[in-house]
């Protein structure tokens, strides 16, 4: 079965690079069309130029770009109201920006550090919940993703405080789903270790020793999470709500935690 969004729009935070880069190409692909957004325009723009749509016999989706703060609630707000100025609607939002400005045990971690952990990656998706929600989907539905990591279902010494906030987006899409039910539709992801600019520190010194101790004998790439999320936004999952989708070569199942 062909999954298609033809007709719709989705916004993307993060949306420059990585998972959420990867998600954008995958809806653009499937017809929707995108907007894209995290902080800095020049990463955007070419973000935009890079993303190639499906071949030219199939309706393909166009993709804009906003600069936007995740953690910015003014910001949120003013993102979600130039996607709907340009794109007349917002179907689908995906709240994948986030960030870890500190690596170590937790018990080390400073409160400013800390404090932002929490306001990107997991109170702003609250924010971006809300402004989607107030300014469109509490009169014409829809479907919100949020990207979470199997890191918040898992110890690990380096990334503890990245985590509970992972933690928090699981349960967070639980409660949004319930609460904003009949009308929209929440999900999320759990991505394992991916080879992303953002996860390269876990990674890349010892690729092909972690990938070993995976069942899949190999690293995600972010393409593996568009596909699931192109699954989880589209009318194949239209009878499933507040769960959380694990995509993670198998890691959970032989003890190993990551980030996504």
């Amino acid at each position: 079965m062909e999954l298609r969004l033809d007709g719709k729009v989705a916004l993307v935070t993060g949306g420059s690079r990585g998972i959420g880069k990867a998600i954008a190409a995958e809806f653009a692909a499937s017809g929707a069309r995108v907007m894209i957004s995290s902080r800095k325009e020049e990463s955007l723009k070419s973000a935009a130029a890079e993303i190639t749509p499906a071949p030219a016999d199939r309706p393909v989706g166009e993709v804009g770009w906003f600069a936007a703060n995740a953690g910015d609630p003014e910001q949120a707000e003013a993102c979600v109201a130039a996607t709907i100025e340009r794109f007349g609607a917002l179907d689908i939002l995906v709240n994948n920006a986030a960030t870890n400005p500190y690596m170590g045990p937790m018990i080390d971690i400073d409160l400013p550090r800390a404090d932002k952990t929490v306001q990107v990656n997991q109170r702003a998706l609250l924010v971006w919940s809300q402004a989607a929600w107030r300014a469109r989907m509490s009169q014409f539905g829809g479907s919100i993703l949020n990207i979470a990591s199997i890191g918040g279902m898992a110890v690990e010494p380096m990334i503890g405080y990245y985590n509970v906030t992972k933690a928090a987006v699981i349960h967070l899409t639980r409660q949004l789903a319930y609460e904003l039910a009949p009308l929209v539709r929440v999900n999320a992801i759990a991505p394992g270790l991916v080879k992303t600019d953002f996860a390269r520190s876990l990674w890349e010194p010892l690729e092909e020793a972690v990938a070993s101790r995976l069942p899949r004998r190999r690293l995600g790439v972010p393409e593996d999470i568009a596909s699931a999320a192109l699954y989880l936004v589209s009318d194949a999952s239209e009878w499933m709500t507040g769960h959380t989708l694990v995509i993670d070569g198998g890691a959970l199942v032989g003890g190993h935690g990551g980030v996504g």
